[in-house]
């Protein structure tokens, strides 16, 4: 169990750490030899069975791959290069449902591409559940043998952010189609829609759809912006979407999320996070059509107050809401809260409209008593009195709380509001 607790906490360390449990019987058994005598045969003997316990390699291979599932896939191959059981242990497929292939995220760099095709049949095969693709590795080969060889790959991720030109699609005829969720990451100059031509009859499965724009790789105010993929196509593919995040497409605006919102009726989940052309006129339409969604994640986007206060708020199931960064003034705060039902998460930071009148008419309409999580950082016309108010009102259930950014906030405040976050 000290060995599972050390290979938690510090998993650069683990290696080291496993490798002197495994050889730690080698020098037992060494000592053990000068000890053994016909007297005290019995307490040797004893002895050797302790020490035989602890042989690190001696535990069963159900053990051992669950000491192993604790390393990251970096040091599983430098443990194949210890010893053969080793060799063997790291290279089950069981270690390796989760595959991160993205070395600018921490993954794993593949330098052979015909030796990562032959990995995926008797390495992944059958338990693969989730891998992340770089661009170099998103190929017609790659693709085909994933779609053949790993019938339970759920997850997919598909890095095209570095891309200055696709591989050759044409021959491109298989694609993963169990797949709950995919993630697909943008280039600025790439257009997908050949590849995506190929793999639109296989989408229907899809429960999760993440698209990842360039907002943090160029300026909308510099470049021209251009539709890089189709995102009404798509939508037609996926009727049974649940989850939409569309972060930061500069070329996302309301036209879009009203396309969306014509066919997916399963859709419980929309982040728009940082998708700027997002003014809110589409969110009519939104909630009419869409009766099952409950989250919606606005973060810097460009809604405004007039489309806010057309949408029925009043008839729609929307509990977690993020509205940071947006300029909605507090007028329509209180328009749209009093209307809404009740949050069980919310996000107002940097929300200059966000004051006290706004939370004090939460509080009093009930809207805040199911409040799981609030983040009400940098919120300059908002006072720690008021939200002291709501602690001791509702910080018993609260189970995350962020309020930073106040100057006045003293460590009294904390020492006095601590006592009612039970929770936390």
């Amino acid at each position: 169990m000290n060995l599972r607790h050390l290979i938690a906490a510090n998993p650069g360390a683990s290696f080291s750490i496993v490798a002197h449990e495994a050889l730690d019987h080698i020098v037992a058994d060494g000592e053990n030899d000068d000890c053994i005598s016909q007297e005290h045969g019995y307490v040797s003997h004893q002895r050797s069975r302790r020490r035989l316990r602890r042989d690190f390699n001696a535990l069963p291979e159900k053990v051992l791959l669950a000491v192993f599932s604790y390393l990251p896939h970096a040091e599983l191959l430098r443990c194949a290069r210890v010893c053969r059981l080793w060799r063997a242990l790291s290279q089950n497929s069981k270690l390796w449902k989760t595959v991160f292939l993205r070395p600018d995220h921490h993954g794993l760099h593949i330098k052979n591409l015909d030796q990562f095709l032959s990995l995926i049949g008797h390495r992944f095969s059958l338990s693969l559940q989730y891998i992340e693709l770089p661009m170099e590795l998103i190929t017609a080969d790659v693709l085909h043998e994933l779609a053949n060889k790993c019938p339970n790959l759920k997850y997919l991720t598909l890095d095209f952010s570095t891309a200055m030109q696709l591989h050759d699609f044409n021959d491109l005829n298989a694609f993963p189609c169990n797949l709950k969720m995919l993630c697909i990451c943008l280039s600025e100059v790439i257009f997908l829609e050949g590849f995506m031509r190929r793999i639109y009859a296989y989408l229907s499965s899809l429960e999760t759809l993440q698209i990842i724009g360039t907002i943090e790789k160029s300026s909308e105010a510099e470049e021209e912006v251009y539709e890089t993929i189709n995102i009404s196509k798509i939508k037609a593919q996926t009727p049974n979407l649940r989850v939409i995040n569309l972060y930061g497409i500069f070329f996302v605006d309301d036209n879009h999320i009203e396309i969306l919102a014509s066919g997916c009726i399963h859709l419980e989940c929309l982040a728009l996070n940082f998708c700027t052309r997002v003014k809110g006129m589409s969110f009519k339409i939104l909630l009419q059509r869409c009766k099952k969604l409950q989250t919606l994640l606005l973060q810097n986007t460009g809604i405004e107050d007039n489309a806010m206060l057309t949408a029925g708020w009043e008839s729609s199931s929307i509990n977690e809401l993020d509205i940071s960064s947006t300029e909605l003034t507090e007028d329509s705060f209180l328009n749209i809260f009093a209307r809404m039902p009740k949050l069980t998460y919310l996000a107002v930071p940097n929300c200059d409209g966000f004051t006290d009148h706004v939370l004090n008419q939460l509080i009093d309409q009930g809207k805040l008593s199911n409040m799981r999580a609030i983040d009400l950082s940098n919120t300059v016309n908002l006072t720690f009195e008021t939200v002291f108010i709501f602690l001791k009102r509702h910080g018993r259930q609260l189970r995350g709380l962020s309020f930073a950014g106040n100057p006045k906030i003293t460590e009294q405040f904390w020492i006095n509001a601590i006592k009612s976050l039970k929770n936390i």
